[in-house]
């Protein structure tokens, strides 16, 4: 199953089909506000401004399953990105990353690359909604291998 054959809720709670990004890249993060690399929020958001006019879209997932590191409600996510990193790219509800009750969206991307270890776990999606590659949480969003592999994605 392709990502962009699903349907989420935005943190708005507007319903919002994955297959609009159909056709870009799109790095999918599960975040947290309370996390160690919460700061990423901003790396985040300056690729995404550098990026977004290539074709790139950044999609985050705030995940409260990783230390708790998520307990706020939508609209306290929604405040804290906007008021401590300027978020501008696409938020989504908050979701399950793994076991028993994970998000269909989790499901598709974990399936060939493993679920993830921690917050701030990204995945690159083709423009196909294919998963190109997976990054641990410690690799930064200006990191030259995720900086290379997005360049490749989007020269596909």
């Amino acid at each position: 199953m392709s990502l962009y054959d699903l349907t989420v809720n935005t943190l708005a709670g507007k319903s919002q089909p994955l297959g609009a990004y159909k056709g870009k890249v799109a790095l999918v993060v599960n975040v947290a506000s309370e996390c160690g690399f919460t700061p990423q929020y901003a790396g985040l958001e300056k690729l995404y401004e550098e990026y977004a006019g290539k074709g790139l879209e950044i999609l985050g997932f705030p995940s409260n399953d990783f230390g708790g590191q998520e307990p706020g409600s939508a609209e306290q996510i929604q405040n804290f990105c906007q008021k401590n990193y300027g978020v501008k790219f696409p938020m989504f509800e908050k979701v399950a990353t793994k076991g028993a009750g994970q998000s269909a969206v989790y499901r598709a991307l974990s399936a060939q690359h493993g679920e993830p270890k921690w917050n701030f776990h990204k995945y690159l999606v083709g423009k196909d909604g294919a998963v190109r590659q997976a990054f641990a949480s410690n690799v930064a969003p200006d990191a030259k291998e995720l900086r290379a592999a997005i360049d490749a994605a989007l020269a596909e």
